[in-house]
Order: structure tokens, then sequence, then C-alpha cells
């Protein structure tokens, strides 16, 4: 679809946006690795005056997510490792660019930081004090927690790609574990929420 197509039908939604608040999200996959489309959608919308949101890992150029950016209200910034082999072992690259790319955007919009909890991955204490230092850091306005669950399993299958925690004995974060992370982010005086 174009962009124009595509605005097409989110201006349908003009009387939501104004009574909501709401606004424009793009999301993937990856939505950078389309990053003039999506460009060129948001300036429109912009232009329009809604609020966009982009969802992302930030795994792309530095160039063409600042341009993005420049018409980008709120990002929700994916964030699964602070260790970067560890990573690279789950998300098939480093998080080197990745962390790059908050502290600069973060200078730009907005920041929701997202964090994927999941059990025998990233939910170590160690990992959640960096996880905090960043967000602390990088000043981001809000962390989720988003508890590991398997919707997403089946999507893999029906693309015929491996699903990366297959043979892992993982379940759903128990609320002990749920609770003791959010405990740990709020302690640094961040605002979290749980699953959204």
């Amino acid at each position: 679809m174009t962009v124009e197509d595509v605005f097409k039908v989110v201006a349908r939604d003009v009387p939501f946006y104004r009574n909501t608040g709401g606004g424009v999200s793009v999301s993937g996959g990856e939505p950078l690795q389309q990053w003039q489309w999506v460009l060129g959608l948001f300036k429109t919308c912009k232009q329009a005056g809604f609020h966009t949101a982009l969802d992302t890992t930030g795994s792309c150029k530095w160039e063409h997510m600042r341009r993005v950016l420049e018409y980008v209200d709120l990002i929700l910034f994916d964030v699964k490792h602070m260790d970067s082999a560890r990573c690279k072992e789950k998300c098939g690259v480093g998080n080197a660019l990745i962390l790059e790319n908050l502290e600069k955007a973060a200078k730009m919009c907005t920041i929701w930081l997202r964090i994927p909890l999941i059990p025998n991955y990233n939910d170590s204490e160690t990992n959640m004090r960096l996880i905090a230092e960043l967000a602390s850091r990088t000043m981001v306005d809000k962390v989720s927690l988003l508890p590991y669950h398997e919707y997403g399993k089946q999507k893999y299958s029906s693309l015929g790609r491996e699903y990366c925690f297959n043979g892992m004995a993982i379940l759903n974060p128990d609320d002990q574990t749920v609770t003791r992370s959010k405990g740990l982010l709020e302690s640094y005086g961040l605002e979290v929420s749980v699953g959204s």
C-alpha cells in the first residue's frame, strides 16, 4: 500500500483521535526496515495534526532513524538484554547500535522503554539494574515490563522461521518475578507498568 492509501484509512479515525488523545502508531517487525515509507506516513500524519508513535528495536542506521524521529511524538523502544552477547544469541544482533540509537533518540522524543520479561534470559537482578541505569540516564518517561508469552510462536511457524526459544523450558514469569523486577526498577525513581 502507498502512504496515501494508508493515510486514507488512518484519517477515518479522526473523531477517535480527538476524543481519546490517541493517534497513529507504526510497529512491525521492525518498521525502520522501511524507514522511507514510515517517514512519508508520519510526515503526512503530522501535517494533519495527528499524534504519532513508533514501536522500534532501534536496530537501524541512525541517520534513517533521525529523519523519521523528526515526525514522531512517542517512541516505544524495545530493549531485550543489556549484555550484547546475550542479545545477539537470541535476537541475531548485538545491542551496541540499539543502545547508541536509544541515547540519541532520547534527546529528540518522549520514550517508553519496553522490556519483554523472559525467565532465565533477561530477568536477573543484574540485568534489571543495568536497564534501570539506562532508563535513568536517558530519562525515559516510562518503563513497561512485558511478561513473556508464546502468542507469537505460531507466527514464526507460518513464516517458516525457527522460534528462537524452542527447546528451552520457559514459563511465563511468575508474579513474584514480575513484582521483584517492577520494584527494582521503581527503586530508581522510574514509572513502571506491567503488560502495557
